[in-house]
């Protein structure tokens, strides 16, 4: 009968641990407003767009 081994995961089965600077302007309330009004552009010449 042979044994059953159990191997634990592998160091690449692990998500990539985010930098300071990752973190940093991933909480960055200056990045996110800017961000928001690009976002908000975009969507607005989408809807501009096909009104015309």
């Amino acid at each position: 009968m042979a044994k059953n081994i159990v191997r634990g995961y592998y160091d690449e089965s692990y998500p990539p641990i985010p930098t300071k600077a990752t973190r940093f302007w991933r909480r960055s309330i200056l990045k996110q407003t800017i961000m928001f009004f690009v976002l908000n552009l975009r969507i607005m010449r989408i809807i501009v767009g096909g009104h015309s």
